[in-house]
Formats: C-alpha cells, structure tokens, sequence
C-alpha cells in the first residue's frame, strides 16, 4: 500500500458509513431536483398549431386557430387550404397572433398563396379568430417557400414567384426574402439580402 504525501488525501479508503453519507445526500439532491420546476413556457415563435401566451392575469392566452376562418379568396367554388401557421406576439400586445399561408384547393398545380395575420376577438364577439391584415394577396402570384417564420416579433418568408406570365406555374424562376414588422400601427414590409432569380 502506498501512502499519499498529500495530508488532505489521507482518507481514500472508504468504509461503510462513508457509502451511506453518499448515498443520502444523493438521495437529497434527487429529491429536491424533483421539486423544483421549470416555468411555463410564455411564447411560441414559430411551428405547427397554435401557440398560446401567458396572459397579464396569469391565464395562457391560445393563437387564434385558422381553422374556420374565411379567408377573402376567391376560389370558384373551392375549398381553400391552410398550408403553414406560424405565431407569436406581433404588435406587443401580449397576446399571439397567427401568421397562416393560404391557397385555393387545388387538383393541379400551384394556385398563389395569401398570407394572412389573424388576431383573436373578444368574448363578447363569439371569439372567432378573424383577418387583421393581408400580408401577401394571392393576385400578386406569389407562392411561399419552406422558410416561412416568426421571430422576434417579425415575420420571415420565401417569397417564389414569376419573371414572365409564360413561366409555368409549376416552376417559379424568381425568389424573394421578405420581412414584415408592426409599426406605427401597420405591418411594414421589408427585404431582406438572398433574393435572386432560379
């Protein structure tokens, strides 16, 4: 056996009641680690389905859902599609918003897209999500691409498109990188560096 020089070091064989000091005190850290919690979450920037915040009450406050919205597009009859949702608090109200992209239902091709911000109605208005603002009109011919986002209170997305109507809709030869930030009680859109032709 060796004997160490270090007079700290002098106890490295351990007994019994060592083992069982450990032990506990594991136990104790295990145990209070169970107890503490982390807080709940406040924002969603981003992703699939609503999101919700919380409240100044203390009550998490769901994104409006596009679900049964009516969004104002003109589809001959048919169905329009939800295809990307995005959320979060975009004119620093405390309450989320929905970012939902939006096209005709269609057997073929790739109608344009609308981009559309929903904002939450009051109880006293049947709660029913509704349209607020039309961030790109499908007239415009526009589709969106997969980065599509909001962040830091600021809407992020792709923007593909056409430098000529002969173009195939199938095949967008143009591509745009656009931002949309609340100010001055409107959403002011911006460009963003990337865009280039395809």
């Amino acid at each position: 056996m060796q004997i160490p020089d270090v007079p700290g070091l002098a106890h490295t064989r351990s007994g019994p009641l060592h083992w069982l000091a450990t032990a506990g005190a594991t136990a104790a850290v295990v145990a209070l680690a169970g107890l503490v919690q982390p807080g709940a979450a406040t924002a969603s920037q981003g992703g699939p389905g609503p999101a919700s915040t919380a409240a100044p009450g203390g009550a998490p406050v769901a994104a409006p859902d596009p679900a049964g919205v009516d969004f104002p597009l003109e589809c001959g009859g048919a169905a329009t599609v939800v295809t990307k949702t995005a959320t979060g608090d975009l004119d620093g109200s405390g309450t989320p918003e929905t970012v939902a992209v939006v096209r005709c239902e269609a057997g073929s091709g790739t109608p344009p897209d609308g981009v559309y911000v929903l904002a939450a109605t009051k109880a006293d208005q049947g709660n029913r999500p509704r349209v607020v603002a039309t961030l790109v009109d499908p007239e415009d011919k526009r589709t969106v691409g997969p980065d599509f986002a909001v962040r830091d209170g600021e809407v992020l997305a792709t923007l593909l498109g056409y430098s000529d109507p002969d173009v195939p809709s199938c095949c967008p030869d143009q591509e745009q990188r656009v931002s949309w930030k609340w100010r001055n009680g409107a959403f002011v859109r911006s460009e963003q560096p990337g865009a280039r032709s395809m």
